[in-house]
């Protein structure tokens, strides 16, 4: 094997830190999400909840409808993100590259560590037993020569599997009479255009592969390229610098008409983005602004900026891209910037080197927050950093819709 990579995925990993920590839902369908008189859908649930047909993605008010004596819960994505450290330095111990592509879920480089592919199945045998004794749960666990066949492996003994793909023949093997959507990078939409020429199964794919690469372009050469069992992808560490765009968005749970407070809670969105950028060191070369209308039609605005990384900039070019938008009822609303640049890439200007900058925006921010604390009646700028937690925010956007005066 020239490389060897594990790939490690937790066992409906919000559900069974809440298990873990409230032994009491042990056994119960438990849903992760938007509660069921809410808008929103389903973040994950347990095992039990599965069995009512309850999957992540699914509208909550469909999933009330199978399992209406469910346990509800929103979120704690802060309780979430420690354990998700946790996870990660158990996992780093073992690998020479940690790839997180999800609070719960990463590959592995462990080619020098390994050696063999009886190193690689000791290895991931240690990262399921620390789990398991240090943090009280469960992980899956898929050893093998790619990425794309560690994910794999890593699915096909879920709960708490174990599972290994050495060779590019046992992977073709494993998924040739599989549907589609088995492949890497298929999802519903991919898999529909390939199904209506015919194409259902990976068999399908190598028997077609010019027809594929036809109707898909260069997804279509990747597709042919994996259902060969071709995958020369590395292990690349995520970076936060290596992100393409802040953002933060909320969904309201009824519509919103007004544009002014649209524009109120843009400001908090913005110091959101704000936080994370600064967190980061990160600056912004854009806004953009998302909104979704009451019809589920989606629009993203963007404006090309000077460098930026403070809200009040932020907040002042997303109210000046809603101001050119159609003005009709919104369900969600974000902004975010992009083009993103370390510190060392921000071109300064004198008013940097004075100050002046930073002084004309703390001012505005005050006035800012002192105008949504007269109208709310709420004490903003002594809780932001409440706010930029999620459950939170959408708790604060949510009494901001129910009591905005204009």
């Amino acid at each position: 094997m020239n490389q060897i990579i594990i790939h490690v995925d937790m066992d409906a990993f919000y559900a069974s830190v809440e298990i873990r920590d409230n032994p009491s839902l042990r056994g119960k369908p438990l849903i992760i999400g938007s509660m069921p008189w809410e808008r929103g859908v389903v973040a994950t649930c347990s095992y039990e909840a599965r069995q009512y047909g309850i999957h992540s993605g699914m509208n909550i008010k469909d999933a009330y409808r199978l399992c209406p004596n469910g346990i509800y819960k929103h979120p704690d994505f802060d309780k979430y993100k420690k354990v998700s450290r946790q996870l990660h330095e158990i996992w780093d111990t073992y690998a020479g590259a940690d790839e997180g592509i999800a609070l719960d879920e990463a590959y592995l480089d462990v080619t020098e560590q390994a050696k063999d592919l009886e190193g690689a199945r000791r290895i991931a045998h240690l990262i399921k037993e620390r789990t398991k004794n240090e943090l009280g749960l469960t992980c899956s666990v898929g050893v093998a020569y790619s990425k794309t066949a560690a994910k794999t492996a890593s699915e096909e003994k879920k709960p708490d599997g174990y599972f290994e793909i050495p060779t590019a023949e046992d992977f073709v093997n494993l998924i040739i009479d599989r549907d589609v959507r088995v492949l890497f990078t298929v999802g519903k939409a991919t898999a529909e255009k390939l199904y209506t020429w015919g194409i259902h199964t990976v068999r399908d794919v190598q028997e077609n592969k010019d027809t594929v690469i036809r109707i898909l372009g260069k997804q279509g050469q990747w597709i042919t390229r994996i259902a060969l069992g071709i995958d020369d992808r590395k292990v690349i560490p995520y970076r936060p610098e290596d992100a393409k765009s802040i953002s933060r968005e909320v969904t309201f749970q009824q519509d919103v008409d007004n544009y002014e407070l649209l524009k109120d809670v843009l400001l908090l969105l913005s110091l959101c983005v704000e936080h994370r950028a600064k967190k980061y060191h990160l600056h912004g070369n854009g806004v953009t602004l998302k909104l979704t209308y009451e019809d589920m039609k989606g629009i993203t605005r963007s404006r090309i900026t000077s460098a930026c990384d403070c809200a009040v900039p932020i907040y002042e070019e997303a109210v000046r891209l809603l101001d050119l938008v159609e003005q009709r009822p919104v369900r969600l609303v974000g902004v975010g910037i992009y083009n993103l640049a370390g510190e060392e890439g921000r071109q300064m200007t004198l008013e940097d080197y004075f100050g002046e900058v930073k002084d004309r925006q703390e001012e505005k921010l005050k006035s800012l927050l002192e105008t949504l604390k007269e109208r709310y009646h709420l004490d903003f700028a002594g809780n932001l950093e409440k706010i930029y937690q999620g459950e939170v925010l959408h708790k604060t956007v949510e009494y901001m819709r129910r009591h905005f005066r204009g």
